[in-house]
């Protein structure tokens, strides 16, 4: 089945290598080439994916990302942004975007989490996420390793829920402190990071180079399932 790929993108040399690359996998793909038609095309073209560049000319891509979520659109949305712009991938995030890459970047790399993105989005969301020889069935709200079940705190697996429905994503320290510590508390970013060290000691292969939880300078965390 043929997916539709949106690219918004205003370098033209990028934007030409871009869509040559992934109509070379089989994907349909759509063009934008400033902000005003790629949120036209965003809105009304349905999409599976969109690549979306921050600095366009007449609409940006905050505004393009913000007006997609209005619309209760909940394809994937990958940012294209410049080193150096974490606050900038950070907005993003929190307005509904799901992952970033930095340019200048590696296209097989790119081409590997859009694939990841396609491949989950087709799949849909099941009860039972597989990571490794893990099985989280949230339904359950159980944590299984080989068939034994892990024990988890509350605020654990809470933590992971949130990391595995969101398998691939970009996640800011802020979208995951409301998510899964919500307003009650009064809570930092360090309470993340604990909660993170704490998780990783009970799943990772090696807590200190991580396989599943992996961190995001600046920015927060993302959790692979390996299937990217």
């Amino acid at each position: 089945m043929s997916t539709r790929i949106l690219i918004v993108e205003d370098e033209a040399a990028l934007l030409r290598g871009l869509k040559d690359t992934f109509v070379s996998k089989g994907h349909e793909v759509l063009t934008a080439a400033d902000g005003e038609t790629g949120l036209h095309l965003a809105l009304s073209a349905a999409p599976d994916l969109m690549l979306l560049d921050i600095m366009l000319p007449k609409v940006n891509g905050y505004e393009i990302c913000r007006a997609v979520r209005q619309h209760a659109l909940d394809y994937p949305i990958v940012m294209l942004t410049a080193r150096g712009q974490e606050e900038d991938v950070v907005l993003g995030l929190n307005l509904g975007a799901d992952d970033y890459v930095t340019k200048p970047f590696k296209l097989r790399e790119l081409v590997a989490r859009v694939n990841a993105f396609l491949r989950r989005r087709q799949a849909g969301q099941e009860s039972v996420t597989r990571f490794g020889e893990f099985e989280l069935d949230v339904a359950a709200h159980k944590l299984f390793h080989a068939g034994r079940e892990v024990e988890l705190t509350a605020k654990e697996f809470r933590l992971l829920a949130h990391f595995a429905a969101r398998a691939g994503r970009a996640l800011a320290r802020n979208d995951i402190l409301d998510a899964v510590w919500g307003d009650s508390v009064i809570v930092t970013p360090r309470s993340i990071d604990r909660c993170v060290t704490t998780l990783r000691a009970k799943i990772e292969p090696d807590p200190r180079n991580p396989t599943y939880i992996q961190t995001i300078r600046d920015i927060g965390y993302r959790f692979e399932t390996g299937d990217a």
